[in-house]
């Protein structure tokens, strides 16, 4: 169609035609090729539209994914804050009981440190009894030496006790004496009747030739080397009826065992040194009225009241008195 009109154009005109039709030619080409060069350019821009169309779409599927997964990391570290958060709440409520053990523990450290402190005086208390103890220990053994001594002493001295009582039971009968003899303390009783009056320290002629017998044997057996050493006092005891106020009897027994005493003293039978002895351990003592006789009925025997008794005391008596209630005292329990 556009050659004919150009060749239309061309008839009508001649030459001027010619020159229209080829600036319409030119024109018409001109436009074709801005045609397709603009529908190229459609095309490769509908292509390019295509391709970044599609990677829009990829890129906002990709973004769609990422911002799942960013929602889900979201999720996960709002889960992983809240974590955090109970974490830092345990780990705060942690420190406050960390710190609340410290404060304990500080003052379980002064308690410790005041026990140690009591530990060491009690260690130190303790080694000062231990000390003591010792010292006890060897004041104990010291004593146990003494009184194992002072037991065998007693022993000794309750053998020595009981050979004098026998020794002297057995001559005084052989001599026909008329004495009481006690078997557990040796003192003798000596027949009263013979010696004094009532009211008197006078010793009758009876009572002087009992004692001339008596005395003699008395003192052959309580001074003789064997028993020497262990005697360490001979006691003449004067006795009362209970007539009469304890004073005046005090005085009357007194009387009587002086009496007796400056008897035996002044006899011509004992040896010089009998008499030296006699004289370094003998006593006289009165015991007025406080040691009656009675009879079987419970009446008084006012004859037998008035008497004399000699005693004998062992050295140590004090001490063997003491071993004897401690012994005692160890049996009772």
């Amino acid at each position: 169609m556009a050659s004919q009109h150009v060749h239309n154009r061309r008839a009508g005109h001649g030459n001027g035609g010619f020159s229209w039709i080829s600036y319409s030619d030119i024109m018409a080409a001109l436009v074709l090729v801005f045609v397709l060069f603009l529908v190229y350019n459609l095309y490769h821009y509908n292509q390019l539209l295509t391709i970044k169309t599609r990677e829009i779409e990829q890129q906002q599927a990709l973004v769609l994914s990422q911002q799942s997964q960013l929602e889900e990391q979201a999720g996960i570290l709002i889960i992983q804050q809240a974590n955090l958060d109970a974490a830092s709440a345990a780990l705060t409520q942690a420190q406050l009981d960390l710190a609340e053990r410290e404060n304990e523990l500080k003052q379980q450290t002064i308690i410790l440190i005041g026990k140690m402190d009591e530990l060491e005086s009690a260690k130190a208390t303790l080694a000062s009894k231990e000390t003591e103890l010792n010292s006890l220990q060897l004041q104990l053994s010291a004593q146990k030496e003494l009184f194992d001594a002072q037991t065998r002493r007693l022993e000794e001295m309750v053998g020595v006790r009981s050979s004098i009582v026998k020794e002297l039971s057995a001559v005084l009968a052989q001599s026909h004496i008329a004495a009481q003899v006690d078997q557990n303390t040796g003192d003798i009783t000596l027949d009263s009747k013979v010696f004094f009056q009532t009211n008197s320290s006078e010793i009758r002629e009876d009572g002087k030739q009992l004692l001339d017998q008596f005395i003699p044997v008395y003192l052959n057996v309580l001074l003789q080397d064997e028993y020497m050493d262990y005697i360490g006092e001979i006691i003449i005891e004067g006795h009362t009826d209970s007539s009469g106020t304890y004073l005046k009897n005090l005085k009357l027994s007194q009387n009587r065992a002086l009496s007796v005493a400056e008897y035996c003293l002044s006899m011509s039978s004992l040896s010089s040194k009998q008499r030296q002895l006699l004289q370094r351990i003998l006593t006289a003592k009165g015991r007025s009225s406080n040691d009656l006789v009675y009879d079987p009925d419970g009446n008084e025997n006012m004859e037998a009241s008035r008497r004399v008794e000699f005693k004998f005391a062992l050295k140590d008596a004090e001490m063997i008195n003491e071993m004897n209630l401690i012994l005692n005292m160890t049996d009772t329990e």
